[in-house]
C-alpha cells in the first residue's frame, strides 16, 4: 500500500463511522496532506529537532486547534534516567508541550502506565519536571479511568481496557523512544501506545504481532514524533548500562506510524520487512513499511 491509498482507507474508514471518536481530525489530515510523509532531523539540540521536524509537516497548527484538549504518550515506564535511554527524552517532551500550548490548545496532558513504580518513572526520567514546566499536566494513571472498549477489527482481541483521558483527547501525540525489546526486536510508536491500555498487559506479548495491531486498529494518534536522541541499543526495554546507549540526537516525524516506526527501524540497523508487527500493520492498512516509496525529507541542524 502506498501513502496515497493509506490516507484513502484512513478517510473512507472515517465515512463509514469505523474511526468515529477523538481520532476524527483524521479526515481533515487526510485532505490536508503534509508536502512530505516524513521529517528526519539531526541536530545537538532535542527542542530544535522537534521543532524543524514539526515545522517540515506543516506546523503544530496542522494537528493541534485552539481549545483542543492535548494528550502527549511519551515512553516513562521505567525508573531510569534520561542518559540510560529506556524513556523518550525529556526535552523532546516539552517542546512538544510548548508548540501544542502556543497553538491554543485549552490543556496537555502527558502520562504514561509505568512498569516500575509511577513516581519514580515520572521523576527520574525528567519528564515530569520538564513538561510541567512548560503548562502540562502530569498526572499518575488512575485504574478507575480505563474504560473497556470494543475492538471491532480485531484478530485476536475483540476487547481491551484503554485509558479513558487517551480515548477523549482531541489530538493524541505519539512520542515514542526508539530502543531494543526482547519481545518485540525493537519497541517503537505501536508498541508505545501499551501505555494507555489497562488490564494484564503481559497477555499481549502472547502473538503480540497480531495483538499489538488489534490495539492499534483503535487508537489512531494524528501525530507519531520518534525520540531518537539517545537509543538503547541492547538489553531494552529497561536497559540500565550507559555502554548500551548510542547518541543519534535524531527525531523522526510523520502522520503515517508504521512509516514512522519502519524509518526508526532503519536508523536501528534493522530491515523492517522482518519486524512481524510491522508487516502485519501494513497488511491490515495501517500504512506504508517501504520507506522508498515515501517522500522523506532529511535536514541537518548540526553546527
Amino acid at each position: 500500500m502506498n501513502r496515497r491509498e493509506f490516507l484513502v482507507k484512513s478517510a473512507a474508514c472515517l465515512a463509514a463511522g469505523a474511526c468515529a471518536g477523538p481520532w476524527a481530525r483524521l479526515a481533515s489530515l487526510a485532505k490536508a496532506q503534509p508536502a512530505v510523509d516524513l521529517a528526519v532531523v539531526q541536530g545537538p539540540s532535542p527542542r530544535a529537532n522537534v521543532r524543524k521536524a514539526i515545522s517540515l509537516l506543516g506546523g503544530i497548527s496542522a494537528f493541534v486547534r485552539r481549545g483542543d484538549v492535548v494528550v502527549v504518550k511519551p515512553n516513562m515506564a521505567w525508573d531510569r534516567l534520561p542518559e540510560h535511554a529506556a524513556n523518550t527524552d525529556p526535552e523532546v517532551v516539552a517542546e512538544i508541550v510548548r508548540l501544542c500550548l502556543e497553538a491554543g490548545a485549552r490543556k496537555v496532558k502527558v502520562f504514561d502506565r509505568t512498569c516500575n513504580e509511577a513516581r519514580r518513572c515520572y521523576l527520574r526520567s525528567g519528564i515530569q519536571k520538564a513538561a510541567e514546566k512548560e503548562g502540562a499536566e502530569v498526572p499518575f494513571v488512575l485504574e478507575q479511568r480505563f474504560v473497556k472498549m470494543s475492538i471491532p477489527e480485531g484478530e485476536e482481541l475483540k476487547s481491551w481496557l484503554f485509558y479513558r483521558d487517551a480515548v477523549e483527547a482531541d489530538v493524541l501525540i505519539n512520542v515514542p523512544v526508539l530502543k531494543s525489546h526482547s519481545v518485540s526486536g525493537l519497541t517503537i510508536g505501536l508498541k508505545n501506545l501499551m501505555g494507555i491500555l489497562g488490564g494484564d498487559r503481559g497477555q499481549l506479548h502472547h502473538r503480540f504481532d497480531k495483538k499489538i495491531v488489534d490495539i492499534n486498529t483503535v487508537v489512531r494518534p494524528q501525530l507519531t514524533l520518534l525520540d531518537a536522541t539517545r537509543v538503547l541499543l541492547r538489553n531494552g526495554p529497561q536497559g540500565g548500562n550507559l555502554r548500551d546507549v548510542q547518541q543519534m540526537d535524531t527525531v523522526v516525524a510523520g502522520v503515517d506510524r508504521v512509516a514512522v516506526d519502519a524509518y526508526g527501524a532503519v536508523l536501528f540497523g534493522r530491515d523492517p520487512a522482518q519486524l512481524g508487527f510491522l508487516v502485519e500493520a501494513q497488511r491490515r492498512g495501517l500504512g506504508v513499511l517501504d520507506v522508498k516509496r515515501l517522500r522523506v525529507e532529511k535536514v541537518s541542524l548540526a553546527a
